[in-house]
Parts: C-alpha cells; structure tokens; sequence
C-alpha cells in the first residue's frame, strides 16, 4: 500500500513539473516583467546618457630627468547639468587635477574645465570645452520628499566600469559625513544600494528618473561597498551648484570677525567661538562686537565668545558656518555672545561675501 501511495505521490509532482515547464515554455521571458522591473529599465535608459566618466591627471616632474609627466590622478563619474557642457560631480574626483577628460554614455571623450568648486560641500562643476549637441540632462528631484524605505537607483563607473546600475532602498535620512575641507555636510541620505569607487560624483534617482542625490561616499572597512552609502540630497545640489555657476564658489554672507580655531577651543575647554579679531568697517563692529586683546602682563583676554545665531547653540566653528550659510548678503541674523559673565545680544546686517 505504501509503496502505491510513493508511485501515486511521485507521479503527481512529476506531472506538476511537466505542467510548470510547459506553462514557462509558454511565457515569452523578453516581453516578460514584473512591474518593478519594468520601472528599473525604464528609469536606467533614461537616465543613463546623462551619466559621464571623470577621469584627471596630474602632472609630475621626474626626480633625476626634470621630464614632466602626465600621471593618472582619480576617476569618477557625474552627470550632465544642462545641454551646454555643464558637468556636475564630486570635488574629489577633480581635485588637484591639471586635466579633465569627459567620457560621455556613447564613448565619446571631451576635455573639461573647471567651472566651480565647493569643498566644504563636495562638489564640482565642470564644462565641456567643445560641448556637442543633444545633451540630455537629469531631471531634479526633491529631497525633501524622501522617506526611509523608498527605492533608488544609483548609475556610475565603478572601478571605471562604465554606466553600472545599482539599486536599493533610501537606508536613512539626515546623515552627517565630512567633507574634503573638514566641514561637515548635513542632511546626507544613506542608501544600501552598492556604491564603490568610481561611483563618486554619480546620481542617485527615484523611481521617476529624478535626481535625488550625488553619490560620493561608502562606510567600508575594506574600501568596497558594505551596503552603507551616502549621497549628497539633491535641494543641496540646487542652492551650490548655479552659485559655483555664476561665482565659482559658494557665496559667504560675512560679519567681517576672525574666530578662533576649533583646536584652541578645545584646548581651553571653551563653550561657544571666540572672537579674535573684528575688523573696522564691517557689520561686527558696527555693531558694537569686541575681539580679545592682551592683558597688562601678556595674557590673553577674551571679549565676545560667540554662543547662539537666531536662537540655535553654537559651540563650535562648523556649528558657526552652518548657521551663517542659511542667510544671504543683507539678511539681519540674530547672535548672542558671552562678553565676561554677561550676555550681550546683536543685531547684525551681513554684508557682501568672502
């Protein structure tokens, strides 16, 4: 009997098997995809001839001939701004460079010039020297909108792999990484799609095709991707990049005061930023703001340590210049210091920028 049962039983799953074989013969694999697939190759083809390669060289003077030598420095990706050569992508991959090569999605290659460059955000803009025609840029996202759990899709030049997909899920939102001037940039989102060396300076997309992110740096022990990745969100992008457009840099607003550094801070065990220094005609001492000086026998005698702008803790110089870059040239910012035991509160109209 049991033997009967083990035929019966080994019959049916071999004819369900038939059945399944028969039924995928049937389904067509290339017409075949789920809605997620399909929203992944559609997003990939459009956005991929947006997507360049960064290559720089550097030159170096041979020790004993003195023959100068071109010698490969980085390599990166980035993405295309607009259709007149504009090139955005990481400051590290194009710093120290002395020339920039462009490799477009259909191998074509283009030099590059440097446009504009914010360390303190890590970012670039480039622009093609003989820029051709039909160039598709990326549309922008907004970062804001995001939330954790959210599908990206990461395209770039991985160990110079040229327009590699990756795709994964936003990990986290509000991140802090530093940047390549020490500064510190906020609002970073972390992103488990695999993100490696090359990938810098690459776009991060939504679902619609949209920019949401320049990748541009992995947490790895082993330098590889280990699922953790960062990209800077795109509403940063919007307000650095027409500013290194149009100026070359990042705009300032200004109080016209030299600060102490972080290390002597620390040093001292100071809470807040110091004043060095104000200098004459500019808002800090119109309004009244004093620097140290030395006292009768050497010593150094604080005047004005800088502890709140509009209300927010500042007790470091990062904290400081965070607080200063959400203004503009004659904005009124609010700033509070402590001058001996007292509080002293100013009013301060910012003017022109560094």
């Amino acid at each position: 009997m049991i033997k009967v049962l083990r035929t019966l039983a080994t019959g049916a799953f071999m004819a369900l098997v038939a059945g399944l074989s028969q039924a995928a013969e049937r389904i067509d694999y290339l017409s075949f995809a789920t809605e997620d697939e399909t929203n992944t190759t559609e997003v990939f083809s459009g956005a991929s001839p947006s997507v360049v390669y960064v290559t720089s060289t550097a030159l170096r003077r041979q020790m004993f001939s003195l023959n100068v030598l071109e010698i490969p420095q980085g390599a990166g990706s980035g993405f295309i701004w607009d259709d007149s050569g504009l090139i955005v992508t990481n400051y590290h991959v194009v710093a120290r460079a002395n020339k920039l090569t462009v490799t477009l999605s259909d191998q074509r290659e283009f030099e590059a010039q440097v446009v504009g460059l914010a360390p303190e955000r890590d970012l670039a803009v480039l622009r093609l020297t003989d820029p051709p025609e039909g160039l598709v840029e990326l549309p922008l996202g907004d970062s804001s909108e995001l939330s954790v759990g959210r599908k990206v899709l990461a395209i770039g030049n991985p160990f110079g792999l040229d327009t590699t997909l990756t795709v994964g899920v936003v990990s986290a939102l509000g991140r802090e990484i530093q940047s390549p001037s020490g500064r510190k940039i906020r609002g970073v989102v972390q992103t488990d799609a695999a993100i490696n060396p090359g990938n810098s300076g690459g776009p991060l997309l939504n679902s619609l095709g949209q920019l949401i992110g320049v990748n541009t740096a992995i947490y790895s022990p082993s330098g590889a991707s280990a699922g953790i990745g960062f990209a800077i969100p795109v509403n940063t992008v919007r307000e650095v990049v027409p500013q290194l457009i149009a100026y070359g840099k990042i705009l300032r607003p200004i109080l016209g005061i030299e600060r102490a550094s972080d290390q002597w801070i620390r040093r001292n065990q100071i809470e807040g930023v110091p004043i060095v220094r104000t200098y004459r005609g500019f808002p800090a001492d119109d309004a009244g703001m004093v620097g140290a000086r030395r006292g009768q026998r050497g010593d150094i005698l604080l005047g004005d340590i800088i502890v709140e702008v509009d209300g927010q803790s500042i007790s470091n110089n990062d904290d400081f210049l965070s607080a200063m870059e959400r203004h503009r040239v004659g904005d009124t910012v609010e700033i509070t210091t402590i001058r001996g035991s007292s509080k002293q509160r100013f009013a301060v109209r910012l003017t022109e920028s560094e």
